[in-house]
């Protein structure tokens, strides 16, 4: 999965202890699809001295890193060069001499670390202790220490597309040899299941359609085979599945902040001041820092471990009454409701309640000034090349070949959680900002969105390719369940499957026991368990006739 101020689309928001809301995931990566917003907290984290650092990671010394030699180009050799990716892999479960499977898990676009948890009761874990097979954690070129490159120039860049990643799993399968296991479990003699949740989701789904002698079969969970420009539905998931009156809270007052800010003038100035952003001078980063906790939607878990209730959080103090309960049963905009902040502005208590909480988990945690924390139009902010700039890597594929920026429906009377001053333009400028012109490469005027289309988009098929979606994840509408997808029957080659409730790529999470998780994520895990088995079958019964 997949926007500003900070996917991917892995993946959630945390609230620091000083109460800051940062974007890292609880995996230590940050949140996919979230474009410049990532460089601004980076930016925020600098000014607040370390509080949205990711926590430090559990160490599995269980699974030692593990290096396999990549060409930077597999297709022209344009330089010759190779680079050392990084993966690792356990062998728990495996008999020796029995042939695999091999199940691997793209590791997107974030550290490969970050990913350890399902080779230790995630996914990974799950199907290896079913199939007896070894389990992988391929990380993404250019992520983590998969680093093939000195710098990140738009030039430096120019390897990392989709072909040239798919193309490396695909040398990866062919040739890895494991250390301190003898047998040849290369593909195509070994059965190879591939697994991926959000934009390695949508990878996965593309291996088993590029490489489909190499992958016997993929599960793509959360994949977004569909990729768009203007990814407005991303927040209209939320706003129907959010609380009704969470939901409703958030239009009325993005209208009427909406409306202010038209308007101008000193109210504008005042509203601005009320959210503890005064002096940001352009409407759209004042919208923003606004839409900050909606995305927290997205760090919904069924477990603690993966995830956490921030966005449950801001509905419960963006909706809090006052003791009056004459005064809380009135409808948005009813003078009772109205709360003075100054002459020239008055504003509903939920307004109030929403600049509160932007104010004290937002705008609290800038010491400077706020355009240096907020501002989004200073070109200098995005050009730094160093390898330490990561955020630069998905925030490129997103400018080259993947979209998803995250806009407001284009329908003006229809109802928004998020300030309609977000745009396009606004959201897509980085790509310009961050990536000027190179001698090698030149970053197109907008998104080649064609590259990921081309390979079936919702319509993604092949026989042994699994499709898991979560029914509230914002990122189903880029899905092959997407409203605007042909229906599919779920069979035991084709598998199609919708997690009732479920957020982003909810499978990939699991626990050593699968009788102690919810009912929906066990039955899911079963599920996955029973037609991988299918699969298998169907290989070792192809094998013996051969």
């Amino acid at each position: 999965m997949l926007p500003p101020l900070l996917s991917a689309l892995g993946l959630t928001i945390a609230v620091a202890a000083a109460g800051i809301a940062d974007a890292r995931s609880t995996n230590g990566g940050f949140r996919k699809g979230l474009g410049f917003r990532e460089a601004h907290l980076r930016k925020l984290n600098a000014a607040v001295k370390g509080i949205h650092e990711p926590p430090a990671r559990r160490q599995y010394d269980e699974f030692p890193e593990q290096w396999f030699e990549q060409p930077l180009d597999h297709f022209n050799n344009e330089t010759g060069d190779t680079f050392l990716q990084r993966y690792w892999f356990s062998k728990r479960h495996y008999t020796p001499g029995s042939g695999g499977p091999v199940i691997v898990l793209d590791g997107g676009e974030t550290s490969g670390e970050g990913r350890l948890p399902f080779l230790d009761t995630g996914i990974v874990e799950i199907l290896t202790r079913a199939t007896g097979g070894v389990g992988v954690i391929l990380e993404h070129r250019y992520y983590g220490e998969t680093q093939p490159v000195q710098n990140l120039t738009t030039d430096s860049l120019r390897f990392l597309n989709n072909d040239q990643s798919a193309a490396d799993s695909a040398y990866f399968m062919a040739n890895v040899k494991f250390d301190g296991i003898d047998e040849d479990l290369t593909a195509p003699g070994t059965p190879w299941i591939y697994y991926g949740g959000s934009y390695a989701g949508a990878r996965s789904a593309h291996m088993r359609v590029l490489y489909p002698d190499l992958v016997y079969g993929a599960i793509a969970s959360s994949g977004v085979t569909h990729a768009i420009i203007e990814d407005w539905e991303y927040m209209e998931t939320i706003r129907k599945a959010a609380p009704a009156n969470c939901s409703l809270g958030l239009e009325n007052s993005i209208q009427t902040i909406d409306d202010i800010l038209t308007e101008g003038g000193s109210a504008a100035d005042d509203l601005k001041a009320l959210f503890g952003l005064a002096g940001l001078e352009h409407n759209d980063d004042f919208g923003n820092v606004l839409r900050n906790p909606v995305f927290n939607w997205q760090s919904k878990c069924w477990n603690d471990e993966c995830g956490d209730d921030s966005f449950d959080q801001f509905c419960e103090a963006l909706t809090k009454a006052p003791n009056n309960s004459a005064v809380a049963d009135a409808a948005y905009g009813d003078p009772r409701r109205s709360v003075n902040v100054t002459d020239s502005l008055a504003v509903d208590y939920v307004l109030q309640n929403y600049a509160n909480f932007i104010n004290q988990t937002y705008a609290a945690g800038c010491a400077g000034h706020v355009e240096e924390c907020f501002g989004s139009y200073n070109d200098t902010d995005y050009q730094g090349t160093g390898l330490d700039q990561d955020w630069r890597l998905w925030q490129f594929q997103v400018c080259t070949q993947w979209g998803f920026f995250n806009v407001p429906p284009p329908d003006l009377d229809q109802p928004r959680i998020i300030s309609s001053f977000i745009s396009l333009e606004s959201e897509s400028k980085i790509c310009k900002q961050a990536y000027p012109p190179g001698e090698h490469f030149t970053v197109p005027a907008e998104p080649n969105i064609t590259a990921v289309n081309a390979l079936g988009g919702y319509d993604i098929a092949a026989d042994r390719l699994a499709i898991i979606d979560g029914e509230v994840d914002p990122w189903r509408p880029d899905t092959p369940h997407s409203l605007d997808a042909k229906p599919r029957d779920d069979t035991t080659i084709r598998p199609f499957k919708l997690i009732p409730g479920a957020v982003h790529h909810y499978d990939e999470y699991g626990l050593a026991d699968l009788s102690q998780e919810p009912p929906e994520i066990q039955q899911i895990h079963e599920e996955m368990i029973a037609f991988v088995t299918e699969w298998l079958k169907e290989w070792n019964q192809t094998k013996s006739t051969l």
